[in-house]
């Protein structure tokens, strides 16, 4: 039986890693492929029987799991961001959310015949998207910056707000239907939010005076959030999912604080959680009949076609949004993480409750408006904003890792041709000199699930490594080829190839092509800058091309960048010197006059 246990576990979690493989490989949300691997596993096959496998095990490996999944969601949410995020997502984030929740339980009553409990808990749990199921779509959709702007913080900041209307539609119906009083129901709210708070003010003061040795500080999150769930739910029942909840919101909003490597551990930890628990979950699903099935094919037809768009239509009432960006934002909603754990976690909890009509609906419904919704959003989203004309034609944009005076020349050129450019480093007084000329920039590692999370990339299609940090630019490199193709990918050398071992010459080479060409290093480029070389934008025509170009500012001149005659940017590099021809804009680099007068004179022909 051990051997078996072990087995399933091995063979579950493998399942995992290729689905979420997969997901990255095609740019979907990992949620599809696990829910339905487990559906294959579950109703269709019956090789995975969760209740069998894990038995008593069930509910508090389930629990546990949706505790820490909830805890690492509600991290994100920061405060002092909110007052920045335009009308639109608070909006969406507030009211706007209310109004999907109670239109979703009026179809989820009517449609498919639950209880007003139920269906109220329904319209909670499915009124949500959430960064997970979002970035992926955006990369895939590629809107303008505005509709990226909308989509991404509102699935940001609606995940963790989303987990707290939930729990607290799910305390209200428990007490409810346990005959519990009003003060019951407060007292459960109070006690989750109490110990919650009081777990975070205890661990960030901890982490805050360094008590904790920074190797055992996400072990010691995890045990912290496992402790403060336990705890909450042995002194007022059902009140653990709060505690976490408000202990994330917390803690990620605490002064001083630095829980960068935390949330790093937990969002490698909730990867593996949910690649397991997914399937778990949907491996338990019993098959739905044809009447269900139905119901939740028209759930989900009235919750894309008809509850968004009023969504949507209430809380952009008053902004600058044309009429095409809000049809855009409010065809896409895809569902995700928080609703497909917790309502799987409800319905066992509600399964105990008597006369709870509809609990077994709940997941069903659940997951084929996930299904649908990220199935049919991501086929249509990307042609239905090109027809709206919101969506890029082609990420022509460039995002350029590093910071320092070399980094922001060419950044300021490339913005200076039109292109969108982000400056990406962790280099703050870099960074900051890059914001006083005026560049866009995103301060933390670009390879970094920080990044992916709230690194917009909406508009960019190459990326140049141009940091003083040789191995991090390797690593962006590598992060960014699936992203970009790797013929879209450059490497600007921290070492020339006499410089670079064997090894390292062959894994830059490996990993990007050579930015210029293979013999340009970062410490060359700089010393080019300090002797005074600049870069010079050109229009070459039939009268003055390339030849009259080197004539003018000297034959050492060297071509950095091309802009064609479609606006395509055309990057210098050791395998694709860029060649001007008529009607191109080249960028280059040339010499200072003292070095063009020192030049031999040519002769060119005519």
């Amino acid at each position: 039986m051990t051997l078996e246990l072990g087995l399933a576990l091995a063979g579950m979690l493998t399942i995992g890693f290729f689905a979420q493989w997969l997901a990255w490989r095609v740019k979907l949300p990992a949620i599809l492929f696990l829910l339905l691997a487990g559906i294959v596993l579950g109703p269709l096959t019956g090789v995975l029987k969760p209740d069998a496998l894990l038995g008593e095990l069930l509910f508090p490996v389930v629990s546990l799991s949706v505790a820490l999944i909830l805890f690492e969601g509600s991290l994100s949410l920061r405060f002092h961001e909110l007052p920045d995020i335009g009308h639109v997502v608070r909006g969406l984030v507030s009211y706007g959310a209310i109004v999907a929740l109670l239109l979703l339980a009026v179809v989820a009553h009517y449609v498919a015949g639950l209880s007003w409990e139920i269906s109220l808990l329904f319209g909670a749990l499915t009124c949500v998207t959430g960064p997970t199921v979002i970035a992926p779509m955006l990369r895939t959709v590629r809107p303008n910056a505005r509709i990226a702007n909308v989509l991404r913080w509102e699935g940001i900041v609606i995940d963790p707000l989303g987990a707290l209307f939930a729990v607290l539609a799910y305390e209200a119906i428990v007490s409810h239907r346990q005959g519990h009083t009003i003060g019951v129901f407060l007292w459960t709210v109070v006690c989750g939010a109490g110990v919650g708070a009081l777990a975070a003010w205890g661990l960030g003061n901890l982490l805050r005076r360094q008590l904790i040795p920074e190797y055992l500080q996400a072990y010691g999150a995890m045990v912290a959030v496992l402790l403060a769930f336990s705890l909450s739910n042995a002194v007022a029942h059902e009140s653990g999912l709060l505690a976490v909840t408000i202990m994330g919101i917390a803690l990620g909003n605490m002064r001083h604080v630095h829980i960068d490597h935390i949330l790093d551990f937990k969002e490698n930890l909730t990867t593996v959680l949910v690649s397991s628990l997914f399937i778990l979950l949907a491996a338990r699903l019993q098959w739905p009949s044809f009447g269900m099935l139905w119901a939740g094919f028209v759930v989900f037809l009235a919750a894309q076609l008809i509850v968004r768009p009023i969504t949507v239509l209430v809380s952009s009432l008053g902004s600058n949004l044309t009429w095409r960006e809000r049809a855009l934002i409010a065809w896409i909603a895809p569902r995700g993480i928080v609703a497909a754990s917790v309502s799987s976690l409800f319905a066992l909890r509600l399964s105990s409750i008597e006369h709870m009509a509809g609990a077994e609906a709940l997941v069903p419904l659940v997951f084929i408006l996930i299904i649908g919704t990220v199935v049919l959003q991501s086929a249509t989203s990307r042609p239905l904003g090109l027809w709206l004309k919101v969506a890029e034609p082609e990420p022509r944009g460039v995002l350029i890792f590093g910071s320092d005076r070399v980094a922001r020349v060419v950044a300021k050129v490339l913005a200076d041709a039109g292109f969108r450019v982000v400056l990406a480093d962790d280099q703050w007084d870099n960074m900051r000199a890059a914001r006083m000329e005026g560049l866009t920039t995103f301060f933390g590692n670009p390879a970094s699930h920080y990044a992916e999370r709230n690194l917009d990339l909406s508009g960019i299609g190459h990326l140049l490594a141009m940091s003083t940090h040789g191995e991090r630019n390797s690593l962006a490199c590598v992060h960014y080829r699936q992203e970009f193709g790797h013929s879209k990918v450059y490497l600007l050398r921290n070492l020339n190839r006499e410089e670079s071992t064997a090894r390292g010459a062959i894994a830059e080479a490996g990993v990007a092509t050579a930015l210029v060409s293979d013999d340009m290093t970062h410490s060359r480029l700089m010393a080019l800058l300090d002797e005074g070389w600049r870069t010079k934008s050109t229009k070459i025509t039939a009268t003055f091309g390339w030849t009259q170009f080197v004539a003018q500012y000297g034959q050492s001149s060297m071509p950095l960048f091309g802009v064609d005659e479609k606006g395509d940017l055309r990057i210098a590099s050791s395998s694709r010197p860029v060649e001007p021809k008529a009607g191109w804009t080249v960028i280059a680099l040339i010499p200072p006059e003292q070095t063009r007068q020192a030049e031999p004179a040519t002769s060119h022909p005519e």
